[in-house]
């Protein structure tokens, strides 16, 4: 073969390689395709009976489905199917953070029941996108870290002789085996003094009730409490809803 021959046959590959490897690139998913990766979420709020797990839909994005499931870490191929709830308007707090701030958002959930103490799990989200497309998020947790009640219910503030108040709440409904896995209890009650804020915290409490002593006549307090189980696991609950009362003027 000539020169001329080899050098036109050798740019004739070069073009077709480029053309091929160019169709391939084309053909790669694009990474703006590709769905969101989920912030997923995980607490029990029922120990030891369901573990629930959630995660925000992105704002705006197109419909999108999840296949989720669970496993333990050391059990891979024993993979179950986690039960979605489908997405509801929820306030969420960042339980990551020590921020008060909730937001409203589009939640997806999902119940795992029946989890055991002293092991890993972990949550498979894939998310897929009307396109095809998905991706996927791996998280991992223990029982034992992820224990965070509900927070009490019914709390009540009345006044107790003259500068003292009786302050009663009750355990959230949803912490179901109260015998088997009591709660402790922190309170915490603010007012406000020549325009600083004050506070006092007190706790951990196994009643449900306490007397306060020594409050100010005529002074405007907020009272909450917040749950945590017994021997300590987990964290505590969020705050209860504030109770605000004026001490009559003596």
């Amino acid at each position: 073969m000539s020169t001329s021959n080899m050098m036109t046959s050798m740019r004739y590959w070069i073009h077709l390689t480029l053309v091929v490897a160019i169709e391939a690139v084309a053909l790669m998913p694009d990474d703006a395709d590709l769905p969101t990766k989920p912030s997923v979420y995980c607490w029990c709020a029922s120990y030891p009976n369901v573990t629930s797990c959630s995660w925000a839909e992105p704002p705006g994005s197109q419909p999108l489905d999840y296949i989720v499931s669970y496993s333990e870490r050391r059990q891979p191929s024993t993979s179950k199917p986690c039960r979605l709830i489908p997405p509801t308007s929820s306030f969420l707090s960042s339980s990551s953070s020590s921020s008060s701030s909730s937001s409203s958002e589009q939640l997806w959930h999902c119940h795992l029941p029946d989890l055991k103490l002293l092991t890993d799990y972990v949550i498979n989200v894939t998310t897929v996108s009307s396109s095809g497309s998905s991706r996927v998020h791996l998280s991992s947790f223990m029982l034992e870290d992820v224990v965070k009640p509900d927070p009490p219910v019914d709390v009540k503030v009345s006044p107790h002789h003259d500068r003292n108040v009786l302050l009663e709440w009750s355990p959230p409904p949803t912490w179901i085996y109260l015998d088997m896995a009591p709660l402790k209890y922190q309170i915490t009650y603010q007012w406000d003094h020549k325009g600083q804020a004050k506070s006092v915290s007190l706790g951990p409490l196994e009643s449900t009730s306490v007397e306060l002593k020594g409050l100010s006549s005529g002074r405007e307090y907020v009272f909450q409490v917040c749950a945590m189980d017994l021997l300590g696991l987990g964290q505590y609950s969020h705050w209860s809803s504030p109770v605000i009362i004026t001490l009559p003027t003596i």
